[in-house]
């Protein structure tokens, strides 16, 4: 049996996490899924909960939200850390941005999820062609929604999420390094 364990930031990642993963691994990987308290708990305690794990045949998969900060400093100060951790064969993705960019890259995922088959139609405006570029995701679903919480919308909108309609690269850069480390020897 093999292990792929996510270090997450947040719950709503978890939520998210748990709609995909099952259709992207193979049944003879395991998923697990460790969630901190926000971005400075995980990158305060991944290298310990790294380090001490200890079911064999594991790799690691980090995922952080990139907030206001720059992508590929945070993806350093991870990468960082995996080998602090001796694991530095880790993968590290972030979410540019918010996690919630994965959702808008999928507007008909939203429309369904919240019954409201007009949201589909954002997908045809220019500012939502490059979801990753949004400044907030989570403001602009809680726009067009009226509200949004992170997790009701993780739940939600995650098992409804077609990769071939997806338009962040986030997006794909996560599930394509799922599919590859799930098939990896």
């Amino acid at each position: 049996m093999r292990h792929l364990v996510f270090l997450l930031e947040e719950p709503s990642a978890k939520d998210a996490l748990q709609a995909w993963v099952p259709t992207w691994l193979p049944v003879d990987v395991t998923p697990h899924y460790l969630v901190f308290q926000g971005k400075q708990d995980l990158e305060g305690r991944m290298v310990l909960r790294m380090r001490h794990w200890l079911l064999p045949d594991s790799r690691f998969v980090v995922m952080r939200d990139q907030d206001s900060g720059d992508c590929r400093q945070v993806k350093a100060v991870l990468q960082e850390r995996c080998r602090a951790a001796g694991r530095a064969d880790a993968v590290v993705r972030v979410a540019c941005r918010e996690l919630e960019s994965f959702f808008v890259g999928d507007w008909q995922a939203v429309a369904q999820a919240y019954n409201r088959p007009a949201l589909a139609r954002l997908a045809a405006r220019a500012r939502f062609r490059e979801p990753d570029a949004l400044g907030s995701p989570s403001q602009e679903l809680a726009r067009h929604l009226g509200s949004y919480q992170k997790r009701d919308g993780a739940r939600r909108i995650a098992p409804l999420i077609d990769p071939a309609r997806n338009r962040s690269r986030s997006f794909h850069a996560l599930r394509s390094a799922v599919l590859a480390l799930g098939t990896a020897p």
